[in-house]
């Protein structure tokens, strides 16, 4: 370090090597006086500038939070705000997890899953967590905040006993649909939107976003090109690429299609209220995704025994259709699956009790 006099002032000044062109620069700062307590000071700040110079955009000691703060800023800019909160959940979770101020190139498999067993959550949530930690970090390395990612490999999924028994909770039997039908007698809109959701496959938010000139009686087809974020209360694209879709009705749903126009605008009619939503409520508003998922949750705790959700249904389409021998393929495009993993384990599950089914009743066959 030294110093240079500058209009009555002292200007101390410090040579390092620019990181990006190999070539040597200066940095200063400027006191009133030359002092041995301002030259102690003059040589604290230009060590830290140039620390943060040769660092670069591959910012020194950056924590975990300050990450993923630059991430949930850019996810904003980049996804839907539903996959924004959801993310942005997971974030803040592993933050807590692992320490808001952990050093992410302090990282380590061992402290990470270690970290995560403390943590006491279930298997299926810290695989979760696990995702999204993934899909972090990858991003701090492809924006250089991190150099190395090779410790992610070595991080394994939790073992989940459960989770191959979830196939079989995914949807409900044709006997339980019959039975939660006939339970929902007294709420006719709860019912159709029900019935609807069973016979179409459509995800929920694709049901409510759903306007008049999006079922086409004349084609036979629903055409799926939006759907509701019930969360940010806003209608957007579907969840994928492939959500983009053309339904075809076929004799079971477009009879109830039908059904569901009458009423619907004889509802509409009654009560003075006008919009172009196909699916209402009692008050021929547009459907409260919340209100329908409560309601649904208590009657099938109280007919089923165990509680479902407006997505068991779609799954339900599904297993029904798989039952009936369609392929998964055909499956899979209906439901505007990007892949068919999810069709594939309901598929394994009906295939499962299918063969159980042929079993018992050749059992008791004499051929001979």
């Amino acid at each position: 370090m030294w110093a240079e006099n500058r209009n009555g002032k002292v200007r101390y000044c410090e040579e390092y090597k620019d990181h990006m062109t190999d070539k040597r620069k200066k940095v200063s700062v400027t006191f009133d006086k030359d002092t041995a307590a301002n030259r102690r000071i003059a040589l604290e700040q230009l060590t830290l500038k140039i620390q943060q110079l040769e660092c670069g955009d591959n910012e020194c000691g950056v924590s975990l939070r300050e990450v993923s703060d630059r991430y949930l800023e850019y996810q904003k800019l980049t996804v839907k705000p539903s996959t924004y909160s959801r993310n942005k959940f997971a974030c803040n979770a592993i933050c807590k997890i692992l320490g808001p101020d952990t050093l992410i190139d302090r990282l380590s498999a061992q402290y990470i899953t270690k970290s995560m067993i403390g943590s006491w959550k279930s298997a299926g949530t810290l695989n979760e967590h696990l995702i999204r930690f993934r899909a972090l970090m990858n991003w701090a390395y492809s924006n250089d905040y991190l150099d190395n990612v090779s410790f992610l490999k070595k991080i394994k999924r939790f073992p989940d006993a459960a989770r191959k028994e979830k196939a079989k909770d995914k949807y409900l039997e044709p006997n339980e649909v019959t039975t939660l039908l006939e339970a929902m007698e007294n709420s006719p809109h709860w019912k159709m939107l029900t019935e609807f959701l069973i016979l179409s496959g459509l995800r929920s938010g694709e049901a409510i976003a759903l306007e008049n000139e999006d079922v086409m009686f004349k084609n036979q087809n629903i055409s799926v090109t939006k759907t509701f974020d019930a969360n940010n209360k806003v209608t957007t694209t579907p969840k994928t690429a492939t959500s983009i879709r053309d339904v075809y009705m076929q004799p079971e749903l477009y009879t109830l299609c039908k059904k569901i126009k009458i009423l619907s605008n004889h509802k509409k009619l009654e009560l003075g209220v006008k919009n172009a939503f196909f699916l209402t409520d009692h008050k021929a508003e547009q459907i409260n995704y919340f209100c329908y998922a409560k309601y649904l949750r208590g009657l099938s705790k109280r007919v089923l025994g165990r509680i479902i959700t407006p997505h068991t249904l779609r799954h339900t389409h599904a297993s029904l259709l798989l039952a009936s021998g369609v392929d998964i393929e055909t499956i899979s495009r209906r439901l505007g699956h990007e892949n068919s993993r999810i069709t594939r384990d309901i598929y394994l599950h009906v295939t499962k009790k299918l063969i159980e089914t042929d079993n018992e009743q050749i059992k008791s066959v004499n051929i001979l």
